[in-house]
């Protein structure tokens, strides 16, 4: 139980790394950039997935013995997978409301952070022992 304490506490924080990366590159692109929202999510999430797949490697995941090649195919489904999510409901929410799309982004990315532990936890990240 410790443990799983641990990895949730390391993946909050560079979930919340990532999460911050994302959207500070977002919101870059569209204030400095002049960039349509959902471009700079884009832009975001290249860049926030390197920070995202490192850290969980090195920190939250370190105890999995799975090559980093194989971990960083799997992590990458997983997160884009979890980008199509974002981006769908991001489009949606930018057309169907009138919140600011920097608080939906915001919103969205804390959405989808429990999703991305559990599939991590559970594929992404796990080492299956040679039969």
């Amino acid at each position: 139980m410790r443990a799983l304490f641990k990895q949730l506490v390391f993946f909050v924080a560079v979930g919340c790394a990532a999460a911050a990366t994302h959207w500070a590159v977002a919101v870059g692109c569209v204030e400095l950039a002049a960039a349509a929202p959902l471009v700079a999510n884009l832009v975001g999430w290249l860049v926030a997935f390197a920070v995202s797949f490192i850290g969980h490697y090195r920190l939250t995941f370190r105890h999995s013995r799975i090559p980093w090649t194989i971990a960083i195919r799997r992590f990458f489904l997983v997160s884009a997978a979890g980008f199509l999510v974002n981006e769908s409901a991001y489009a949606w929410l930018l057309h169907a409301t009138a919140v600011r799309y920097d608080v939906l982004l915001a919103l969205i990315l804390i959405g989808l952070a429990v999703l991305t532990f559990v599939v991590s936890r559970l594929w992404a990240f796990r080492h299956k022992p040679a039969a």
